[in-house]
């Protein structure tokens, strides 16, 4: 694959990208980028503002689409890139960059082979003490990103489940989400912003720095507990999966173990093996899925689930009450 552009609405920003990866050109109009019969595949990894708009556009012009996760702000917004994939016949996957991680397609093996039994409760952990990744920008203005940490880190944890789980059927969810410590922004007190320089107290804060929630399934019970930022100077990013023969804690990025029993005692062991960075296994995933036709579990007809879910949590966070779906 050979990459022919890089495009920002800032065109320094797609330059600096030229300068460094020594390679295309830049250009702050993605229309030329639709208008090139050259390009096969666009990457978006745009604000989640814009990924219906490019993708479908992107689609609508004979492009396959990596869209970086999640697939859009709201669900409505993911079935129409849905609708319109399936109208073109072009590749739409979206980022959920742990479905090509070691540990996790050893981890939905072990489950999938029935190791753990029947998994009957999901247990979703990824709360950090204050890391808002950047007070008022595009992150905490819902209009832009939709929402906070749930949609921003959520939706991989969230991901990693069904996946492992073999995409269950959502049945019920539950859930409440906190907007708080940052609210008053130019109160919050922080080490640093990753996704911002300095805060833009002129800015916006809307969106939940907290989320807790309870889905039922067709398969196991989920249960979360996320957090940007909150008043406990722990960070913890787990998910453990809890079988009748056996669990796994899987760390978030990293390895996992398993607990279980043998020959009348307790056991527990973290397996060791070979891995490969699962965001290269991503790309080339994509890349070679335009050459074969296969449909990747990335695929939009497969993650979409987790945005079903995701909406479900905000809207019955607004509404206070249990939201049931078909």
């Amino acid at each position: 694959a050979e990459i022919k552009y890089f495009c920002d609405i800032v065109k320094s920003k797609a330059e600096k990208a030229v300068e460094e990866y020594k390679c295309g050109s830049a250009i702050d109009d993605y229309h030329i980028i639709l208008n090139d019969p050259e390009i096969d595949a666009v990457s978006v990894c745009t604000p989640n503002l814009m990924h219906k708009t490019i993708a479908i556009d992107a689609l609508r012009a004979g492009k396959h689409v990596l869209c970086e996760k999640p697939a859009a702000r709201i669900y409505s917004e993911a079935l129409e890139m849905q609708k319109v994939q399936h109208e073109t016949g072009k590749i739409l996957n979206i980022g959920v960059v742990n479905r090509f991680a070691t540990s996790v397609n050893e981890v939905r093996r072990r489950i999938m082979s029935g190791e753990l039994g029947e998994v009957y409760h999901v247990f979703v952990n990824f709360r950090c003490h204050r890391s808002i990744p950047g007070i008022g920008g595009a992150f905490t203005t819902k209009a832009i990103s939709g929402g906070g940490v749930l949609i921003d880190w959520g939706v991989h944890y969230l991901d990693i489940v069904m996946y492992c789980c073999g995409d269950p059927a959502i049945k019920t969810v539950s859930g409440e989400t906190f907007c708080k410590l940052g609210k008053n922004m130019k109160e919050y007190v922080f080490t640093d912003m990753w996704a911002a320089r300095k805060p833009k107290y002129d800015g916006v804060y809307d969106v939940d720095d907290s989320v807790t929630g309870l889905i039922r399934t067709s398969g196991p019970v989920i249960t979360l507990n996320g957090a940007w930022a909150q008043n406990i100077g722990e960070e913890e990013r787990y998910i453990d999966f809890m079988g009748d023969k056996g669990g796994i804690r899987l760390q978030y990025g990293s390895d996992f173990t398993v607990y279980t029993t043998e020959n009348n005692g307790l056991i527990s062991f973290t397996p060791k093996f070979q891995t490969r960075e699962m965001f290269q296994n991503e790309i080339d995933g994509f890349i070679n899925c335009i050459k074969t036709g296969e449909k990747l579990p990335s695929h939009i007809d497969t993650v979409i689930v987790t945005a079903k879910m995701m909406q479900a949590i905000y809207d019955s966070a607004e509404q206070h009450k249990e939201i049931v779906l078909n």
